[in-house]
C-alpha cells in the first residue's frame, strides 16, 4: 500500500497537487484508526515524505479551533504547536498526557518529513517538483527554494514552546511525564 501511494504521488506532473488529493481521500480513514500503535505504524511506514506531510497537516488543521491559511512551512508547524488540541478517537482508556505525547510525536514526524521534502539530501530535494523537473534540478545542483514562512528565529521557537508548556500545565495540572519533556526537547 505504501509503495502504491508513493507511486501515485510521483506519477502526477505536480506531486504537490497529487499528494493533496490523496491525503484528502485517506484522511477520514486516519481519523477512524482506533489505536495509536496502528496510526503510528501507518504514518511511520509511509514512503512518500510529501504525502506524510500533507496527511499530518490535515490532521493538525482538524485539531485546531482556528485553522490557519499559512502554506506548509516551519511557521505553520509552530502554529500547530500553539493551537492544536487532541481530537483523535481512542479505543482504550488512554491517559490525557499520552494523547498530548502522541500529538508531539506527530508534530516531530511532520517536521522531519518537511525537512526531507525541502532541505534534505540531493535525491530527496525538490519533492514538490515532477520527476522530470526534479532530475533537471538535481543535475543543475539547484538549491530548493525556502518560503518566507520558513524564516523563523530561535526566539519564535522558544516563545511557542513556552506557550505550549503553559497550556499543557493548565490541561494536565501536574508535572510532565519524562516522555513529553523528551519530545519537546527533540522538537526544539
Amino acid at each position: 500500500l505504501q509503495r502504491m501511494l508513493s507511486m501515485a504521488v510521483e506519477v502526477d506532473k505536480s506531486p504537490n497537487c497529487s499528494s493533496c488529493k490523496i491525503a484528502d481521500v485517506i484522511f477520514p480513514f486516519i481519523l477512524n484508526i482506533p489505536l495509536r500503535s496502528q496510526r503510528e505504524a501507518f504514518l511511520n511506514t509511509m514512503e512518500s515524505q510529501l504525502l506524510r506531510c500533507k496527511l499530518l497537516e490535515l490532521l493538525f488543521q482538524h485539531s485546531c479551533e482556528v485553522p490557519t491559511t499559512l502554506p506548509l512551512s516551519l511557521a505553520k508547524i509552530l502554529y500547530f504547536l500553539s493551537h492544536s488540541s487532541v481530537l483523535l478517537q481512542y479505543q482504550d482508556e488512554t491517559a490525557t498526557w499520552q494523547k498530548w505525547d502522541e500529538m508531539l510525536q506527530y508534530l516531530s514526524l511532520m517536521l522531519t518529513s518537511y525537512q526531507n521534502v525541502v532541505l534534505a539530501f540531493p535525491l530527496a530535494e525538490h519533492l514538490r517538483s515532477s520527476l522530470n523537473d526534479r532530475m533537471d534540478l538535481i543535475v543543475q545542483k539547484a538549491k530548493p527554494k525556502l518560503q518566507d514562512d520558513d524564516d523563523i528565529s530561535h526566539l519564535d521557537i522558544q516563545l511557542k514552546i513556552e506557550d505550549f508548556i503553559s497550556r499543557l500545565q493548565q490541561v494536565l495540572g501536574q508535572p510532565f511525564p519524562l516522555q513529553i519533556m523528551e519530545k519537546l526537547c527533540l522538537l526544539r
